[in-house]
């Protein structure tokens, strides 16, 4: 008893990183003296999804960046990475959630900064020596980790429920004073959030907590802990009890369902038993938004899923082989439950059914780095993780975590980020875009992206004020056409390239519909594209924009594809009678993928399988229609 005490007493210890807690200066000003538009007049930039050195894995892989680099940084500072590399975005973010992994908050990092003579345990003992050996040590201990942790072996030390609530308690607090200093209505936005990182068995079924408020509501909790759970119930119950104690508000985004091996969109609730109405509500409640793209792969579709898209096997390479941890292998039959295309048309048919949509949600990106640097750059990508930060090894390199089965470096993604369309940079109103669902996620690019749907939308208002009639005579992305209309639904479809990036390809519309007999169905509409007038669609399929890539040089040049694409379309296949949901895919041309400029720059030679080049994207939220009846 007295060791594990000493222990416990040791893990307390030594929880901040030596700095991180000196804010060099005090950013202010409260969101009450920002004015908010009439309605939303541009989008704003941001991650939802950002580990730091206070993350158990984060920290094992070399992360030493705390969460007042990781805001400085996605403020547009430069700082210098857990590798000694220079970093700088070209272009500051928005607004930044840090979401540290509740489970284990800075457990780590006390670890490693404990005294050698005072760890017991061998396999923790192991653990602290591969720490200390060498960065490739340390990734491995890690995998040991979190092997043991997906099997539910990890040492008594790692699971003592008062030493783990202490220390993350004080690691909470402290990040919450970084994150209230550098929050700064009207220019950047800092949220309070967590990783919720439900994970029985390896298959994914993380969640990132975000809240709306400051601390003087958020200090009142501390993060919760997943590790005996199943379902995400208790997460649920948890944000409730959250906003009863202190009348704040929470929202929950689930991410990576790609591995979650058919566990995160089910037909059925949580623990397989049949889905209720009330279950369905508490889901559709409390996660508006889902995380369609990151570092580890893209879940919009699956070709197996949609096998007439000919766009659906992005970021699909090395995803397919097994669930997070690789601890067990995947089936096609799981895919279903994987994908948020199919979740969507699922959603459609629980609805039919219960009367409620469980699966209502909007999209966004985010990178889920664990460098503490939020950059979805192709030519600034800094890995998933410190142990990979820019080198000459890292496209090739085996990052399996110590299981059998392994994916490389260069299936990773360098993305994602998040728009949302708010009417101020504040929290409140950003957050609250966010749970409306006004919001869109890209791969990395910053294309701008409008969406309205209405019944009365005609050409002739593309000469006007066409966003004033977006919103006063029809609804945004996220939003729910209004039934009971005559005619047919028309949409105002916008899309602006990234000022500093590639011309567009296309705007496509993805419809999902259920009928009458239960039966799912999707479509995907090509509604405007480049050189409309040499592009001539055939056999239903508009041709390839081209590719003007020099891989050897890590370029494209806009000579193709345009920089604006606007139209009105109408859906020409409506039937009143089923329930329906639209939303827009825009596709770059061809541009270079990172491991091209990694090989430019490290004049170094991939293998044949890499994918050096890459259609970059971006997916709006649906709009849905329900039946009069």
């Amino acid at each position: 008893m007295k060791k594990r005490m000493l222990f416990a007493a040791v893990l307390l210890a030594g929880t901040t990183l030596a700095g991180c807690d000196k804010v060099s200066k005090t950013l202010g000003g409260k969101a009450t003296d920002v004015k908010e538009a009439a309605y939303p007049e541009r989008v704003y930039w941001g991650d939802t999804h950002l580990h730091t050195a206070n993350s158990v894995d984060a920290f094992v892989f070399g992360n030493r960046l705390g969460p007042e680099e990781a805001l400085r940084f996605a403020r547009g500072e430069e700082v210098t990475s857990s590798t000694g590399v220079k970093a700088k975005l070209a272009r500051p973010l928005d607004f930044l959630v840090i979401t540290d992994h509740a489970e284990g908050m800075g457990s780590t990092m006390a670890l490693y900064n404990a005294p050698r003579i005072m760890i017991r345990d061998p396999q923790v003992l192991k653990w602290y020596d591969m720490m200390h050996k060498s960065p490739e040590e340390s990734v491995k201990a890690m995998g040991e980790i979190l092997q043991a942790r997906a099997k539910g072996t990890l040492p008594e030390q790692f699971r003592d429920p008062k030493a783990n609530a202490e220390r993350t308690h004080n690691v909470w607090n402290t990040y919450l004073d970084t994150v209230e200093r550098y929050n700064e209505p009207g220019k950047f936005t800092a949220f309070m959030g967590f990783e919720y990182t439900l994970m029985q068995g390896g298959n994914n079924l993380h969640r990132n907590v975000i809240f709306r408020d400051g601390k003087d509501k958020v200090g009142q909790i501390d993060p919760l802990d997943p590790t005996n759970e199943l379902t995400p119930d208790k997460l649920w119950d948890y944000m409730d009890a959250y906003q009863a104690k202190t009348g704040g508000k929470v929202l929950a985004i689930p991410h990576n369902s790609n591995v979650s091996n058919g566990l995160m969109f089910m037909m059925t609730d949580g623990g397989g038993k049949p889905m209720t109405a009330a279950w369905a509500k508490r889901r559709a409640d409390h996660e508006p938004v889902v995380e369609v793209t990151q570092i580890k792969g893209d879940s919009e579709a699956h070709p197996f899923l949609s096998p007439n898209d000919e766009f659906a096997g992005f970021g699909k390479a090395g995803w397919d082989i097994g669930n997070l941890m690789l601890t067990e292998g995947k089936t096609p039959n799981m895919f279903a439950a994987e994908y948020v295309r199919e979740a969507l048309k699922r959603g459609l048919l629980l609805e039919q059914k219960l009367g409620v949509n469980p699966y209502k949600f909007g999209m966004v990106g985010s990178t889920d780095s664990h460098t503490s640097l939020s950059t979805a750059d192709e030519n600034n990508f800094f890995g998933k993780h410190s142990g990979v930060e820019p080198g000459p090894k890292r496209a090739m390199l085996p990052q399996g975590l110590g299981a059998k089965a392994t994916r490389f470096g260069w299936q990773y993604l360098a993305g994602g980020y998040a728009g949302v369309w708010a009417r101020a940079n504040t929290r409140t109103s950003i957050w609250d875009a966010l749970a409306r669902r006004e919001v869109y996620g890209t791969t990395g690019p910053r294309m701008t992206v409008r969406f309205f749907g209405g019944w009365d939308f005609k050409s002739d208002d593309l000469k006007g004020d066409w966003v004033k009639a977006g919103y006063g005579r029809g609804v945004p992305m996220g939003g729910n056409l209004a039934s009971g209309k005559s005619g047919k639904p028309s949409f105002i479809v916008s899309a602006l390239k990234d000022p500093d990036g590639a011309n567009l390809d296309r705007a496509q519309v993805v419809k999902g519909w259920v009928d009458k007999a239960g039966k799912l169905h999707e479509k995907i509409f090509d509604v405007v594209w480049s050189d409309m007038d040499k592009r001539k669609m055939a056999g239903g399929k508009v041709p390839a924009v081209g590719d003007t890539v020099d891989v050897a040089k890590a370029t494209y040049t806009n000579s193709i594809g345009t920089a604006t694409l606007v139209t009105v379309w109408t859906d020409p296949e409506f039937d009143p009678t089923m329930r329906a949901f639209y939303y827009v895919r825009v596709l770059e041309i061809p541009t270079p993928r990172w491991p091209a400029f990694d090989a430019l720059r490290y004049h170094i030679k991939l293998g044949p399988e890499v994918e050096v080049k890459a259609q970059e994207r971006a997916y709006t939220s649906p709009i849905w229609y329900t039946p009069a009846n």
